[in-house]
């Protein structure tokens, strides 16, 4: 069972990062997801899959047995969505806070005031440094065909986690490299309202 893994990633070139699989839960459907596409699921993703959710003890355990010294940040980001173990995932980053000091960056649809029926980023503080939320389109109708959410409106809950999360974290909103220039102009304006940086990523087919 894979819980902590390395990966390249093509939008943050310059951080060597350890990446934290927690769980296999999403409260999206979104179209390109490779759970819903087995068939084309490269092997690392297929890797990903949780047989289980690991414990926070088994985590933990996880990422002591690295050298933890080779990483600039450790990501919770894997096969489901982070969020939905974010008490889970917050408690895991207070213990990294405190025995390495290494920066945290949560990767997440932006969507767990749904889950929690709150504004939990004021639980990030000093916690999570870096968020990146995936903004995936320009607008509600293009969002809601691509991600499936299983929450009403989710767009603009998306929206409001983005700019809320700034107050506590540096905040990045990511799309495709397959959209057209228009829909990228219009996210990036979406990005800069919100109070983020856009960041675009090169789709993995």
């Amino acid at each position: 069972m894979v819980i902590t893994y390395e990966t390249e990633s093509t939008a943050y070139k310059d951080k060597k990062a350890l990446y934290v699989n927690a769980t296999n839960r999403c409260n999206n459907r979104c179209v390109f997801c490779h759970r819903f596409n087995r068939e084309e699921a490269a092997s690392r993703m297929d890797e990903l899959w949780l047989e289980r959710e690991p414990s926070v003890e088994e985590i933990l355990s996880d990422i002591r047995a690295r050298d933890m010294a080779k990483y600039d940040e450790v990501v919770f980001c894997g096969y489901g969505e982070p969020t939905c173990r974010l008490k889970d995932i917050l408690a895991i980053a207070r213990v990294l806070k405190r025995e390495y000091g290494v920066a945290v960056r949560l990767n997440t649809n932006g969507l767990a005031g749904t889950l929690y029926g709150e504004d939990v980023t004021p639980w990030f503080a000093d916690l999570v440094d870096v968020v990146s939320v995936s903004l995936n389109a320009p607008d509600a109708e293009e969002y809601n065909a691509l991600c499936r959410p299983q929450a009403e409106d989710a767009f603009e809950y998306m929206l409001r986690f983005a700019e809320n999360a700034a107050r506590f974290a540096k905040v990045y909103m990511t799309i495709i490299d397959t959209m057209s220039e228009e829909g990228q102009a219009a996210c990036r304006r979406i990005a800069e309202e919100c109070g983020a940086a856009l960041k675009i990523r090169h789709y993995l087919r």
